[in-house]
């Protein structure tokens, strides 16, 4: 075989390769983006960096992977609603223990689930965010607002809207929408 055509086959099987690893680059890219949607976005801007967010991503679904998540049954589901009707039915009188209250809820369903809750926020936002992407930013959102009340810093109407994200995050872990006069359904 001749130099050049040495230098040729080199050249093609480079080519190739860079090729592949472009389409399996653009591949992964789109896969983490389909699953992860703004939690993907959120990602890149706080990594700064594409190649780091998505190795975080990875990271979260690969530590994820090894929980026991499970569905809730019908009567854990029943339980868990009637609860939150109860609570939500209290933010009338007292909003501040309405929030705590919907809070501990979260906590224990996200458990019931079979997720690791720990005392660590980010943890928990980073472990719901590959099963429940579309709903984590309100889970960050009513815990920050959470944060704000121990300070002191919110009134009645920020309260309210934390009750709201909680409610949304709340749902989706139960995997049934919860009003104060329907049953929950699957």
């Amino acid at each position: 075989m001749s130099t050049t055509t040495m230098i040729i086959l080199v050249i093609a099987i480079l080519a190739i390769a860079g090729a592949a690893f472009l389409y399996f680059q653009k591949r992964r890219t789109e896969q983490l983006h389909g699953h992860f949607g703004p939690e993907y976005d959120r990602a890149i801007d706080e990594f700064g960096n594409r190649q780091k967010a998505e190795s975080e991503l990875e990271r979260r679904a690969k530590r994820v992977g090894r929980f026991r998540i499970r569905d809730l049954s019908l009567e854990q589901r029943e339980q868990f609603a009637g609860a939150w009707r109860a609570d939500q039915s209290r933010f009338v009188d007292e909003p501040r223990l309405a929030l705590q209250r919907a809070h501990e809820l979260v906590t224990e369903v996200m458990r019931a689930r079979g997720y690791p809750v720990s005392a660590e926020f980010e943890r928990n936002a980073a472990d719901l965010s590959v099963e429940h992407p579309y709903v984590v930013e309100h889970y960050r959102a009513a815990c920050d607002i959470a944060a704000r009340r121990d300070r002191g810093d919110v009134g009645t109407e920020d309260l309210r809207k934390a009750m709201v994200h909680y409610r949304a995050l709340f749902e989706d872990l139960l995997g049934a929408r919860v009003s104060p006069t329907e049953e929950v359904k699957r």
